[in-house]
């Protein structure tokens, strides 16, 4: 039994990756105000939205092990660079949002444990972040290790606080029926789908499994993992927002603070419960700042044809810009006095801008026979992958009129 359990975690890798790239803390900051608020109400958009991942995970995982050239290297042979800049640079923007959010948790986190100001502390984690992408050896391998053990540890903590807190079961079951709501809450609706369904990180799969080695062999492997990578996120989405329905909404906390966010884990571990949320919120903010600026960068760099692989310069430049540029906003946020919560929120869904572009990408190069051969996509996942392209379509359109009005207001 031990050992079929390490030969599952060793088979294991992209999939954990690209969960605690999501998993960061605008993940946890938006599922947290989403359950003090809404209750177990919005569980079902985690449905659906996980669903979503999923298929276009597999996509770019099928493709992963059927090819060594990158897809977005197949994308401009097929249909023109042009489009691969326009799928990398989208990549880019949405990698800058999440970026965004990390620095804000990095330092909503550290600012609970030591009182020093939220906007000082990028100043100090983003070169850290940068020396490690520059010179870490076999950085794939030390991400994988890093964030298996972040999503676990995670995960655990809040499924172990949930047998003592006894949440309210079928009101949680009832959470998973869709039910109409209000364009009131639609920000954060957007910022749950947005937080679950990352184009981004799914097109990133397929550079992940190439890099694993992983051929056609392997495919079903990868899809599996994949699909436990995903089940993985929508999991720890769906704890939060039952831990925060079952002890932050029946006190009205409304949550604008990391330290209003542990009150979860407070029956738990008491009153240490600040002290080890913040940590958490810190190691989930950090690995996610790390991978998703790597992520960003790299696709950037292959959209423009200037190389793919983290061995090579301007993948590494464009990730450090990502990283620089993050930092900046967030100590422009912290300094302005604006509310960090309320941000941290706005990141996560501004961050589905830019994600239709790249589904169209996945779906193009998946369709095609040429590309794909027998893998190509069936009926059915073409019919699921439009779903979640429609669904992404709808709330980028109400997002961005939410997104002028608010950058009008300023």
């Amino acid at each position: 039994m031990i050992q079929k359990i390490k030969k599952f975690f060793k088979a294991i890798g992209p999939g954990f990756i690209v969960a605690a790239v999501v998993l960061g803390p605008g993940s946890i900051t938006t599922s947290t105000k989403i359950g003090a608020v809404q209750g177990y109400d919005f569980l079902w958009v985690i449905l659906i939205a996980g669903v979503s991942m999923a298929i276009y995970s597999n996509m770019s995982t099928r493709f992963g092990v059927l090819h060594e050239q990158s897809i977005l290297g197949v994308i401009a042979e097929k249909y023109g660079r042009w489009f691969s800049m326009i799928i990398g640079i989208s990549s880019f923007l949405a990698a800058l949002s999440f970026q965004f959010g990390n620095n804000l948790g990095v330092g909503m986190g550290m600012e609970t444990i030591t009182g020093i100001s939220a906007k000082l502390w990028p100043l100090l984690f983003t070169p850290l972040a940068i020396v490690l992408i520059f010179f870490a050896k076999n950085l794939y391998k030390t991400l994988e290790k890093l964030m298996m053990f972040m999503v676990i540890l995670m995960i655990s903590a809040f499924v172990v606080n949930l047998i003592f807190i006894k949440p309210d079961i079928v009101a949680s079951v009832g959470g998973f029926i869709p039910k109409p709501f209000s364009m009131d809450n639609f920000s954060q609706l957007a910022a749950i789908v947005g937080t679950t369904f990352v184009l981004h990180c799914a097109i990133y799969q397929s550079y992940l499994v190439q890099n694993k080695g992983w051929k056609l062999k392997e495919m079903k492997k990868g899809i599996r993992d994949s699909n436990f990578g995903v089940f993985l996120l929508a999991l720890m989405s769906v704890l939060v927002i039952v831990t925060a329905a079952a002890t932050l909404k029946p006190l009205g906390i409304t949550v604008n603070s990391a330290a209003d966010m542990a009150m979860q884990l407070e029956v738990l571990l008491g009153s240490y419960a600040k002290y080890i949320f913040a940590f958490g919120f810190i190691a989930a903010a950090f690995s996610s700042l790390l991978v998703n600026a790597v992520i960003g960068g790299g696709l950037l760099s292959d959209g423009l044809g200037l190389g793919k692989s983290m061995d090579e310069k301007m993948p590494k430049a464009f990730t450090a810009l990502i990283l620089l540029v993050g930092m900046g906003m967030a100590m422009y946020v912290a300094s302005d006095g604006g509310s960090p919560v309320y941000s941290l929120i706005l990141a996560q869904g501004s961050s589905m801008l830019a994600v239709p572009l790249i589904a169209i990408g996945l779906l193009l190069i998946t369709n095609r026979k040429d590309v794909m051969g027998e893998y190509k996509n069936t009926l059915f996942q073409n019919i699921l992958a439009i779903i979640g392209f429609i669904l992404i379509c709808v709330l980028v359109y109400i997002m961005y009129g939410k997104l002028i009005g608010y950058f009008t207001a300023m």
